[in-house]
């Protein structure tokens, strides 16, 4: 379907009957869908219901990163629905653009709004600008429908084009994805626009940030610039480079929260034997390198010089990193690993693995597992073998 197809069936929606559409097709069941489908086409036309249909799937699947209320008021394209910031990752970047005093931010490839609607919920008057004619119609229909139009201006421009110099600060989420439906892009030189552009743009401003992939490596991050790596839940969002703060300055971000931990420059931690607790570093301490921290405030050293699981004989209280108690210390041997699991009557078996070739759900189906207890196995290296470490989710150090 053209663009201008899709347009025009996309305002069909914001007319009294598409929303009506809408309305019905809140809680509709996607398994229904065809007979939901013909019911509702001897009533309404055809291109409608079709487009009401594709626009109920799309807020169905953005509930995970909106929530409930927001999603179904809110309109999707589906690349939106993939590329857009989860609502708590939007909320803690609004939060920072804020305590920064900033009071106007350019929102460069703004995308279905996601990011400027964070930012208007938080006083920040907001320039959003993408160059697709249905995602800017998108981002506009969002901010009517969740009472910001007054804070949030959409503009379908290249953002190469825009003046952003009338505003406090700039943000650019370049376009990371090829074309529909294309494949991630890790070139950052490939980004659209390049992050070479981007990084320039955002000299210019007083503020700025620019949202890149997690797994940028961490040399061509420039020197004048902060790096922030973010996760959510415990899973890795995206990386943010920000600019008119402190330069140089490396942190890691959990959410919720928010816990940050700052990098203080330290060299690798120690090797050293398996203590009796494991900690396994959130995602973001990982990719910001700064296990080294996570470490010295353990009183812990690395099981293995490559690995980035921390060994400690005590049990600390860490929002950064999940603790694990450790009974039981193999080298790689599937008969031993499944007699100790027989014997101590293990069915409910979780597998994690760094450092190690084995597949988790191989190894689940070639041990078998019954009983009534549960355990964890780290598949990994110590000291350079391969190993096996056996345990459970250490109690909290605080209950």
């Amino acid at each position: 379907m053209g663009r201008v197809t899709d347009l025009a069936a996309f305002s069909a929606l914001l007319t009294d009957e598409g929303q009506a559409l809408l309305a019905a097709l809140r809680d509709y069941t996607p398994s229904q869908e065809l007979a939901v489908a013909s019911r509702l086409r001897r009533e309404h036309p055809a291109e409608l219901v079709t487009a009401a249909l594709g626009q109920a799937r799309l807020r169905q699947r953005a509930v995970a990163k909106f929530g409930e209320r927001d999603a179904h008021r809110m309109y999707f394209t589906p690349g939106g629905v993939e590329q857009s910031t989860r609502r708590a990752v939007a909320e803690h970047r609004a939060a920072a653009f804020a305590r920064l005093g900033v009071r106007s931010v350019a929102d460069l490839c703004g995308g279905i709004g996601g990011d400027a609607i964070a930012l208007a919920r938080a006083g920040i008057r907001v320039l959003a600008v993408d160059r697709d004619p249905l995602t800017a119609e998108a981002a506009r229909a969002n901010a009517a429908a969740l009472g910001l139009a007054d804070l949030i201006e959409v503009r379908c421009a290249d953002v190469t084009e825009v003046d952003t110099s009338p505003y406090d600060a700039v943000f650019v989420d370049p376009a990371r994805r090829g074309g529909r439906g294309g494949g991630r892009i890790f070139d950052p030189e490939a980004y659209s626009p390049p992050l070479s552009w981007a990084i320039e743009a955002a000299r210019t401003a007083p503020h700025a940030a620019l949202k890149i992939a997690p797994g940028i490596p961490h040399e061509t991050v420039p020197p004048d610039a902060a790096a922030e790596w973010v996760s959510d839940g415990g899973d890795v969002k995206e990386a943010v480079l920000w600019f008119g703060t402190r330069p140089g300055t490396v942190t890691a971000t959990l959410l919720p929260g928010p816990h940050t931990l700052t990098g203080r420059g330290l060299a690798d931690p120690p090797v050293r034997p398996v203590g009796r607790f494991l900690y396994e570093p959130d995602g973001a301490v990982i990719r910001a390198h700064l296990v080294a921290e996570v470490a010295e405030d353990l009183d812990g050293g690395l099981v293995d010089e490559t690995i980035a699981y921390v060994t400690a004989d005590e049990l600390r209280p860490t929002p950064y990193a999940t603790a694990y108690e450790i009974t039981d210390e193999l080298p790689f041997n599937l008969k031993k690993l499944k007699a100790l699991l027989r014997e101590r009557e293990v069915g409910t078996l979780t597998v994690k693995k760094r450092g190690s070739a084995v597949e988790p759900e191989e190894l689940r189906r070639k041990l078998k597992p019954k009983g009534p207890h549960a355990a964890t196995v780290f598949l990994t290296r110590v000291a350079g073998a391969p190993t096996m470490l056996v345990g459970r989710p250490a109690p909290s150090p605080l209950a």
